[in-house]
């Protein structure tokens, strides 16, 4: 197996993918052959777009519960359960890393994991016996802010841990139920190519790569796919933490919108 350790994925819908939603299935399997080709990690830290802070905030207690931080889903949606455990020493490593590097972050004992978190790991890790830490986005959403962020975690890939970056490579919530057009697909596809350029190839080099992502909003198609960043600044984190190019992405359909992942 190689030793991947750092992943951005899309975790769907709410907790569409874990319903046996049939739109979600090809993204249940690309989870599944994630996680096979991945060593065993110790432990998981996860960067969820679904959590916001005024500073990276951090889960530190040791049974966080779960957040089930999305509404109008049948009953057994709120009843999924995800027994993971904390990992309060992680997180105080990641508070030092940050303080490290400069910049200001909070532990938090008190806070759950949302379904960033629990819905990909329910299909990547079912048994839930990974410790997690949680990471929040920065409320400013600035790409450099979140790129630095990952960079200061970097280290991390020596002590066996994996980082998730959860979130979405394609997230225009009003566009997913609308019908396509052939202008709509064009914004779609052009923006995931750029993306899989950036992320994938070879012949850039890292400050190449960062400058891309500093300003992906002037990319193609960036702001039909993101009218707002928040599902994408994990892979920012992914890719600072990295420094390096993607080693493998993975090109899927999720509710009729071309959207990737990527390994590194």
């Amino acid at each position: 197996m190689n030793s991947y350790k750092a992943v951005f994925l899309s975790h769907g819908g709410g907790p569409l993918p874990l319903l046996d939603d049939p739109g979600h299935r090809e993204m249940v399997s690309c989870l599944e052959q994630i996680a096979s080709m991945i060593p065993h990690p110790d432990a998981l830290v996860v960067v969820s777009a679904h959590w916001e802070q005024r500073v990276p905030t951090i889960t530190s207690g040791a049974r966080p519960s779960l957040i089930y931080d999305y509404s109008g889903f049948p009953a057994e949606a709120y009843d999924i359960r995800y027994p993971c455990p904390g990992e309060p020493a992680l997180a105080r490593k990641i508070h030092n890393l940050l303080s490290d590097s400069s910049i200001r972050s909070e532990l938090d004992e008190q806070r759950g994991f949302d379904h960033g978190l629990f819905v990909p790991l329910k299909i990547m890790y079912p048994q839930a016996d990974i410790p997690c830490v949680q990471v929040s986005l920065v409320g400013s959403l600035d790409p450099r802010e979140h790129y630095e962020i990952g960079r200061a975690l970097g280290s991390l890939r020596h002590d066996n841990v994996l980082l998730i970056g959860s979130g979405f490579s394609f997230h225009n919530m009003r566009a997913f139920f609308q019908p396509a057009s052939p202008e709509s697909r064009e914004l779609n596809h052009v923006f995931d190519s750029w993306l899989q350029d950036t992320c994938c190839n070879p012949d850039y080099s890292e400050n190449e790569r960062m400058q891309m992502l500093y300003r992906w909003s002037d990319a193609p198609g960036a702001r039909y796919c993101h009218p707002r960043e928040e599902h994408l600044l994990p892979l920012h984190v992914c890719c600072g933490a990295a420094q390096a190019v993607c080693a493998k992405s993975f090109e899927l359909e999720i509710l009729n919108k071309r959207s990737s992942m990527y390994l590194w």
